[in-house]
């Protein structure tokens, strides 16, 4: 299994890339380099730029300008078929009336290979995707992950440097698709492809990928790794576009304080002026409960109160298997509700329900301070 460094060479390189149709910009001045056998996601919303962006990697819709470095090949204006690369779409795109043998074997026979090369690498395909049995069949004979594992086998059959997947998983039920994931990025690794993917979905993105860009109006917004882009984003489009957050009007202070209604709260340290209009900005599982019960065992019955505890009140609870979601409202908030993800070992502990209060921490290295005029999709 390849393991992808942080030194490895950079395998794709996308320099100044502007994409326009007609008088709208899709793409404004798009920079990005991926390394050698990384996975990278295209994260972002519907007309972000996302999958114009992979379109014109495989050049299926050429830059407006811009240059795009492939290896050692400017790639910038090739067609498609002089491109070294393999593409999944979301609608499959297997041949109907052709075997699932034969789909695979498309792009080999294309390529001049030997009728006994063919036959060892469909074969070789077969069982690396988990369908040693199925040559035979016909597309409409096997069911919807089927289809995109064979999809997978066909993209990958020439020995491509480049994997591109364009929202592959997106038609599959949510079952198939997280375990489909998993076998994809296991996949991955084990041929050590450089593979880019187009996604809109948030969990998908932090589950496989080792970067992730996140797109938004045809800009790059952000570059990092799954656990850099949840915990770190960069603006409040990222911050809100990736998980559940809390967003709370408020006026900046000192770097590293922030003022919401007559509460000053220590907070991780930001660059506004004392007295910018801000919002500050937290995740629902960072809210830590308080209370009796809520301490683990053995833990010293007084103890100092942390930075940044409120009493607030439960207006309401909504289970959701794995934990409890919580609004919550102080009146330093004004009209802001603060939403808090409890685990049910914690609810059960505190004995809490709606109506009642508890006292709840925002730990001051969880607590973000963005730009308050950003709009947020």
């Amino acid at each position: 299994m390849t393991e992808v460094t942080a030194d490895a060479p950079i395998y794709l390189s996308i320099d100044n890339l502007w994409k326009a149709f007609g008088t709208f910009l899709a793409l404004k001045d798009v920079s990005l380099d991926i390394n050698e056998g990384q996975f990278v996601c295209f994260l972002g919303p519907s007309g972000c730029g996302k999958t114009t962006l992979l379109r014109a990697i495989a050049g299926l819709d050429l830059q407006t300008k811009g240059t795009i470095l492939q290896g050692d090949s400017n790639v910038s204006n090739l067609p498609p078929s002089e491109r070294d690369f393999g593409i999944v779409f979301q609608s499959y795109a297997l041949f109907p009336n052709l075997t699932i043998e034969k789909n695979i074997a498309f792009g080999l026979e294309n390529a001049g290979r030997s009728k006994s090369d063919i036959t060892a690498r469909v074969t070789e395909l077969l069982e690396l995707v988990g369908l040693p049995d199925q040559g035979d069949k016909y597309p409409a004979q096997l069911s919807g992950g089927q289809q995109q594992r064979i999809a997978l086998a066909r993209a990958i059959a020439t020995n491509p440097g480049l994997l591109l997947l364009d929202e592959p998983l997106s038609a599959l039920d949510a079952k198939v698709r997280v375990h489909l994931r998993h076998e994809i990025k296991e996949l991955q690794r084990k041929l050590g492809v450089t593979t880019v993917m187009v996604t809109h979905d948030q969990e998908e993105a932090l589950s496989m990928a080792d970067r992730i860009v996140v797109m938004n109006h045809g800009v790059i917004e952000q570059v990092g790794t799954p656990t850099e882009i949840y915990r770190f984003p960069s603006n409040l489009f990222v911050a809100s576009f990736i998980g559940e957050m809390n967003q709370i009007d408020a006026t900046a202070g000192k770097s590293s304080r922030v003022k919401i209604g007559g509460s000053e709260l220590q907070c991780l340290e930001h660059e506004f002026n004392p007295g910018d209009n801000v919002f500050a900005a937290i995740r629902p599982e960072d809210i830590i409960p308080h209370g009796q019960g809520a301490r683990s065992p053995g833990a010293p019955d007084v103890i100092e109160t942390p930075e940044n505890t409120f009493e607030m009140r439960v207006e309401e609870m909504e289970f959701l298997g794995s934990f409890w979601r919580c609004r919550l409202q102080h009146e330093s908030f004004g009209d802001n509700e603060l939403t808090a993800d409890f685990s049910i070992n914690a609810v059960r502990r505190l004995s809490l329900e709606q109506g009642r209060s508890i006292v709840v921490e925002l730990p001051p290295g969880r607590l973000m301070v963005f730009s308050k005029p950003e709009k947020v999709q």
